[in-house]
C-alpha cells in the first residue's frame, strides 16, 4: 500500500497542482491530508475543490481551516495570517466554508497502521519542533507512523534502537522507516515550506517496502505570488513563497 501524505497547502493552488501531477507519476494508492487546506494563498475554493476530488481515504481539519469556518476566533493569528483568513472566509461560499467546519478533528485513524494528526495527537493544533515535543507526541500515538503537520517542516523521529535511516539500495528522497515504531513523521507542506527551499515538499509512504519518499518539486511561485497580489493580500505572503520562508 503507497499513501500520499499531504499538508498544509494553504490556498496554493500552483503548489497543489505540481504536487498531484508528480505523485501521478510515482503512482499511489490512496490519499492522506493532514490538514490546512487554506490560509495565507489566494486560491482556497481551488485548493479545497481540487482535494476532495482526489477522494481521500483521510483528511483532518487544521488550524486555519478551524478560523476560516468560524470554529475559532483569527485572534491568536499574526496581523499577516489574520487578514489572510479573514479575507479567506469572506471569499469563500457558504458550501465551502460548510466543507470546512465539517472536517473532522485529529488525531484520527487511517488503516494499515497509520494515524494522522495535524499538529500533534495530544493537541490537534500543538507544534511538534525539537526531540522533547517529539518525545511526548511519540508516547501519544496510536499507531506505528503518525504523520503531522503544522510546523512546515519535514522531519521524522524515531526512537534510537529502530532509527529511520538511509540504505544504499534506496534513491537519494528515500530511507528505511523503522520495523517496529513508532515514527513521527511530517513531509513537509505543499504551499508554504519554511525551511528554505521554496519547492512543494509531500511525502509517499510505502507500507510493503517500509520505506518513506521525502518528494521535492518546483512549481509556478510567480503565479502564486500574482494571485497573492491581484487579491490585495499582504505581500509578505507572496515575498516569502520565493525563500521558503
Amino acid at each position: 500500500m503507497r499513501y500520499l501524505i499531504i499538508s498544509d497547502i494553504h490556498g496554493n493552488l500552483q503548489a497543489l497542482d505540481a504536487v498531484l501531477e508528480d505523485a501521478d507519476r510515482l503512482g499511489y494508492d490512496a490519499l492522506l491530508v493532514l490538514g490546512d487546506l487554506v490560509g495565507y494563498g489566494a486560491d482556497p475554493a481551488g485548493v479545497i475543490d481540487r482535494t476532495l476530488a482526489r477522494e481521500p481515504r483521510a483528511i483532518i481539519r487544521g488550524n486555519h481551516d478551524k478560523v476560516a469556518a468560524g470554529l475559532e476566533p483569527p485572534s491568536l493569528f499574526n496581523d499577516v495570517a489574520r487578514a489572510s483568513i479573514e479575507w479567506t472566509a469572506k471569499t469563500l461560499s457558504a458550501e465551502h466554508l460548510k466543507i470546512l467546519r465539517d472536517l473532522p478533528q485529529g488525531p484520527k485513524l487511517a488503516g494499515d497502521d497509520i494515524e494522522i494528526c495535524h499538529g500533534s495527537p495530544f493537541d490537534e493544533d500543538y507544534y511538534v519542533f525539537d526531540v522533547d515535543d517529539a518525545g511526548r507526541a511519540l508516547e501519544a500515538a496510536h499507531a506505528r507512523f503518525c504523520f503531522f503537520g503544522h510546523t512546515h517542516l519535514p522531519a521524522v523521529f524515531a526512537t534510537s534502537p529502530d532509527p529511520a535511516r538511509p540504505a544504499d539500495d534506496l534513491a537519494e528522497d528515500e530511507m528505511r522507516l523503522p520495523t517496529s515504531g513508532p515514527a513521527l513523521i511530517n513531509v513537509g507542506s505543499v504551499g508554504q515550506p519554511r525551511d528554505g527551499d521554496p519547492r512543494a515538499a509531500y511525502g509517499i509512504v510505502d507500507l510493503a517496502r517500509n520505506v518513506l519518499q521525502l518528494r521535492r518539486v518546483r512549481y509556478d511561485v510567480a503565479g502564486a505570488q500574482a494571485r497573492i497580489r491581484a487579491e490585495k493580500l499582504p505581500e509578505y505572503l507572496a515575498t516569502r513563497l520565493a525563500r521558503g520562508q
